[in-house]
Parts: structure tokens; sequence; C-alpha cells
């Protein structure tokens, strides 16, 4: 099971952290992806990390703004969010998959989802 947490409403040029917390499982087998979906919109990739952590990608739009890292000793992963536009106004979702083999861009190769979790970036 995910939990995804840490939305909120913040002023663009702000600052979040979002966190993906994983219970009943080993989460350092898992590779960890964040997705997101703003209105009207289908659900697009935003960063994912390999299950040790050496390795991490970012879309385009997100790249220098955004950080993916982990914590497996605490099972969680983190998507800190700097200098917010309100282009990022979505639901955040996390997902994983088990595998050892790298990192995932589509969202079909996961899965196991987080609840989601708003983010509202006001102008």
């Amino acid at each position: 099971q995910l939990q995804a947490s840490g939305g909120g409403l913040v002023q663009a040029g702000g600052s979040l952290r979002l966190s993906c917390a994983a219970s009943g499982r080993t989460f350092s087998m898992f590779a960890v992806g964040w997705f997101r979906q703003a209105p009207g919109k289908d659900r697009e990739f935003v960063a994912a990390i390999n299950w040790g952590g050496s390795s991490t990608s970012y879309a385009d739009s997100v790249k220098g703004r955004f950080t993916i890292s982990r914590d497996n000793a605490k099972n969680t992963v983190y998507l800190q969010m700097n200098s917010l536009k309100p282009e990022d106004t979505a639901v955040y979702y996390c997902a994983a998959v088990r595998t050892y083999s790298g990192i995932y861009y589509s969202a079909g190769d996961y899965d196991y989802w987080g609840q989601g979790t708003q983010v509202t970036v006001s102008s």
C-alpha cells in the first residue's frame, strides 16, 4: 500500500515536498515514479527513481526544479518541488513496481498506486 502526502496550496515560486510511504512490503525492491494529472488532461510522468536511488529521471517540464529521492530505511520516496508554477497544479500520484532493472516512464508499467495528493499553485 502506498500513501502519498504533502500536497497543498502554494504561491508561484514556492516549494512543497511530497512523500510516498509504503507499508507491507520491502520498498527497496521497488522502482518508484511520480505522475500527475491536471483536470481534463491525461496522467503524465513527472519523475522516477530506481530501487537503490542511484538512477533518476525527470520530465523536461520539471527538470532542474524537482528532485526525487528515497530513504529505503523509512520506506519512503520524496519529491522535492521548487520554483513551482501554476502549470504544476495537479493531483500527484506515486506508483511502484517491483524491479531491479531500472526505472519506468509509463503509467502502465507500475503495479501499485497511491491515492493522490492535490498540489495547487496560485499565480
